[in-house]
């Protein structure tokens, strides 16, 4: 066997640029670039590593471990998961750091590998710097953490593990039905320790992603279910994008006459004035598919997880509608007690469209009504203009800070209608992203996706922090041509904008709009709507006089914050302000834009006929509180409890 004398972290970084996947015979490198942010722990071994064997591999400085892990799982999100970066840091702080962006990919299975720094293997300084000691068990380290937040976790105590590990790594960063985050932990000294490796290790091997092929039986069973339905309902989930099934999606949905609404993941994946297209569904859903979904008899599930935003916690549908769930996990697949199809949606969707053969749903005008009825809501929303038509509920205490606010920070413009004006100023083809706060909901209503596959939600976890970072791996992913948009609320921009920095060092134009109402607005109507006064949800000076966070808001400069990092930015308080930015914006090339967009609270968009499960409280509190309690118990009675 001819062998090679390698470092362990030589052998990780030669396997790695000999690593492809084919995907129904188009075939391409599978792992793009690493992002690191050197330490103790990785600069030494996995950075000579690096610089020695890296040729093909792109090599990013991240700016936060977060951060750089965010961008990774942006762009695999963008690319269908048919194409990765891996994500490397020191032990402690900066390995601990990546958990969150590690959860983040597993939630939404998107696949990410981790590459964490680990301590001493052989023990002998320890404890080494930035070290965690568990006296009843010296083998656990920081990133024994990972192991709740991954598909697979391994840790290389000796270089030849290294094989083994890789193997099973890359199985599962490039399965359909279980990927997600990967945690390969390198203790630093047998990062630089050498082992006689097997050339043929570092052969070029492609991993071929198939298409699981739906079952006669299966097929059979989904096509007695529709037969029997008069008014079925498709719901539009991330697999059928995943799956490239966006064709087949549309022809079985247009020969049978089926509605659909949209998750998260699966928006944009059909243009949103298609006829049958209903829109966001559940919680952040909008009327029109939250209308049809109470009144279907059968959800036909593509490729969604029912997360409880979908499902309005299980409440938004008939209690007599059946399921069929097209997935290409099993575990997905029986939720709601369905039929289960567990294949790859668009092998699924082409054989249930020659089976269904003569089928006709029974709808007769609901359809175009409930579209002509969210699209005259639409219009409202995106006209909205303070001081005319928006006044927050007289009843509402907190909804009047929106005044105060207003008079504070001189802003007038209403969330909705900047939204609006975005959706119809920048180009059909450049891709929007999100992850917290109100503005999934807004933009799962209200964005009008004009071309597929430009809209990047983050919504499986739902991570203040992902919108800039992703933004930065979106326009890794869709190059110079197109632009990207990072729709962003005040309190996560605050929270995590490191690689901001690297957008401007890397020359990657990415727009980051910040809608700046001085609080955590979402949570904000969370707590208040549940009978509460605000509490820790307001970015407002303490009082000295009640010795509360109830004085004046604060007025961040956030324009002032981009330009500081050498991006450009503009400060935005009015209609005429923000598509003279927009204009202008589009003429920049090849730097950073940020649009400080001051926004009024209690300016988005309402619930639309849906139910979402919090903590209410049962006893004690406000008599909100116990009318809250009240429509808790009345909706939990008709909830689905499987």
């Amino acid at each position: 066997m001819e062998t090679v004398k390698l470092t362990m972290a030589q052998a990780l970084v030669r396997f790695l640029e000999n690593q492809y996947v084919a995907y129904d015979d188009v075939e391409q490198p599978f792992v793009k670039a690493v992002f690191m942010l050197p330490g103790h722990g990785n600069v030494v071994g996995l950075g000579q590593a690096l610089l020695q064997e890296a040729k093909r591999l792109e090599v990013y400085q991240g700016k936060n471990e977060q951060g750089q892990a965010h961008v990774a799982v942006a762009f695999a999100k963008h690319m269908k998961r048919k194409q990765i970066m891996a994500v490397t840091s020191s032990v402690g702080p900066g390995a601990a750091n990546m958990i969150t962006a590690a959860a983040t990919a597993t939630a939404n299975n998107i696949p990410v590998l981790i590459l964490p720094g680990d301590v001493y293997a052989c023990r002998q300084p320890d404890p080494v710097l930035q070290q965690i000691e568990q006296p009843t068990d010296l083998s656990i380290s920081t990133n024994d953490a990972y192991r709740a937040v991954c598909r697979y976790w391994d840790r290389i105590v000796r270089p030849e593990q290294l094989m083994s590990a890789m193997m099973s790594a890359f199985r599962v960063l490039t399965d359909p039905a279980d990927t997600g985050a990967v945690c390969i932990a390198l203790p630093q000294d047998v990062e630089g320790e050498a082992y006689d490796y097997p050339v043929s290790f570092f052969a070029k091997r492609v991993w071929r992603i198939e298409r699981r092929p739906a079952t006669e039986i299966a097929i059979s069973q989904a096509v007695e279910a529709i037969k029997a339905s008069k008014k079925p309902m498709l719901i539009c989930g991330g697999g059928v994008r995943y799956s490239e099934a966006h064709k087949a999606f549309i022809e079985f949905a247009e020969k049978y006459q089926i509605p659909f609404g949209e998750t998260q993941a699966g928006k944009s994946a059909v243009v949103w004035d298609y006829k049958l297209n209903l829109g966001g569904v559940g919680v952040t859903g909008c009327s029109a598919a939250n209308e049809i979904a109470k009144e279907a008899d059968l959800i036909i599930g593509v490729g969604t997880r029912y997360t409880d935003f979908t499902t309005s916690s299980k409440w938004l549908f008939n209690e007599n509608a059946k399921f069929v769930n097209i997935n290409v996990s099993e575990f997905q697949s029986f939720k709601l007690n369905a039929i289960p199809v567990i294949a790859d949606a668009r092998d699924a969707l082409e054989k249930l469209t020659k089976a269904l053969e003569g089928y006709k749903t029974g709808y007769a005008g609901e359809i175009e009504k409930a579209i002509e009825k969210w699209n005259k809501e639409y219009d409202r929303l995106a006209s909205i203009k303070f001081g005319d038509n928006y006044v927050p509920e007289v009843n509402d205490a907190n909804a009047k800070s929106a005044f105060k606010y207003a008079e504070d920070v001189n802003a007038c413009l209403p969330q909705t209608t900047v939204l609006a004006a975005f959706n119809k100023l920048i180009d059909k083809k450049d891709s929007v992203i999100g992850a917290s706060g109100s503005l999934p909901g807004d933009m799962q209503r209200m964005w009008r996706a004009n071309s597929p596959d430009t809209y990047n939600m983050e919504y499986g976890y739902s991570c203040m922090g992902y919108e800039i970072s992703g933004a930065l791996g979106v326009k890794f992913a869709i190059g110079e041509d197109h632009e990207v948009y990072a729709m962003v609320g005040d309190g996560s921009f605050i929270m995590l904008h490191s690689e901001f920095l690297t957008a401007v060092q890397e020359h990657k134009k990415i727009n980051v709009v910040v809608f700046d109402n001085a609080s955590f607005g979402c949570i904000n109507n969370l707590q208040t709507g549940q009978g509460n006064s605000s509490l820790c949800t307001e970015l407002r000076f303490r009082n000295p006089q009640t010795g509360k966070h109830d004085g004046n808001f604060i007025s961040v400069d956030f324009a002032e914050i981009a330009r500081a990092y050498g991006a450009k930015a503009f400060t935005v308080r009015t209609m005429q302000e923000l598509e003279n930015a927009i204009s202008e914006a589009k003429k920049i090339k090849d730097v950073p834009v940020l649009f400080d967009v001051k926004v009024l609270p209690k300016s988005m968009t309402e619930g639309y006929g849906s139910w979402w499960r919090v903590g209410s409280v049962e006893v004690g509190g406000t008599e909100a509180n116990k009318e809250a309690w009240k429509i808790h118990v009345e909706h939990e009675k008709v909830a689905r409890k499987y």
